[in-house]
């Protein structure tokens, strides 16, 4: 394929992930994976490891894992590349015949991740797919039971200053207008449920920001968008590694 029938092909699909494809061909992704990649602590040698990416989408964070060295990779979806939303899984399998990668893939959805479907793996990749569950707690439980070592959760989170584990829900799409956003713990809650489904070690490898940030921020965002200054202000992200 030639670097103009690539970059041809490639202005064709609505990319959510940021994916170098080589001849300096960059795809225009919503999210900015490469920022991402640098804060979510993905071991830099995965040689030997086997990878599962749940929620996979564009496949950035699978074809990094491979690139890294990786044994097995399975990226996993399902609403993102037949659900409702606007994501196809056109990306990845553009991405994956580009790259010449080896990545498997399966569509499935995280409550129906077990052992006996897709076996265990080394490292479990769960990155801003949480707040989209339904039944957080559960969704955990299925991931917890396909992870071998380490899982590297990112998500959202919300009340962040409170100490006791709390959960808020949005019932329409009162966060970020997106109705599919069901769930967010707090920081202690998050540690909590991951505790109670099994692993006994979690580390924060990305704590939410200071109040000073989330305040101006939150502020910005009011006059802007007419947003509640009150509730954007506990919000922020965080990243953690869960062994078992």
């Amino acid at each position: 394929m030639t670097p103009d029938e690539i970059r041809r092909r490639a202005s064709e699909i609505k990319w959510f992930h940021t994916i170098d494809l080589g001849h300096g061909i960059i795809t225009p992704g919503v999210g900015n994976t490469p920022k991402q990649l640098g804060m979510i602590g993905l071991p830099p040698d995965l040689g030997g490891k086997t990878v599962l990416d749940i929620g996979a989408w564009d496949g950035f964070f699978s074809f990094e894992a491979e690139r890294r060295g990786a044994a097995r990779i399975l990226a996993v979806d399902s609403f993102c590349w037949s659900g409702a939303g606007w994501g196809t899984k056109a990306g990845f399998s553009f991405a994956r015949e580009v790259l010449g990668s080896r990545v498997e893939d399966l569509e499935i959805e995280v409550l129906d991740l077990a052992p006996e479907r897709v076996g265990a793996f080394d490292i479990v990749l769960f990155l801003g797919v949480l707040y989209h569950m339904r039944y957080p707690l559960l969704a955990l439980e299925r991931v917890s039971s396909v992870t071998r070592e380490l899982l590297i959760l990112e998500t959202a989170v919300d009340f962040v200053d409170k100490r006791r584990p709390v959960v808020a829900f949005y019932p329409g799409a009162e966060l970020n207008r997106d109705p599919t956003n069901w769930w967010v713990p707090n920081p202690a809650a998050l540690l909590s449920m991951l505790r109670t489904v099994g692993f006994r070690e979690i580390r924060i490898v990305r704590k939410p920001r200071g109040l000073p940030y989330r305040m101006s921020r939150a502020v910005g965002r009011c006059l802007r968008h007419g947003k509640n200054a009150f509730t954007q202000y506990q919000r922020d992200r965080i990243v953690v590694h869960a062994l078992k």
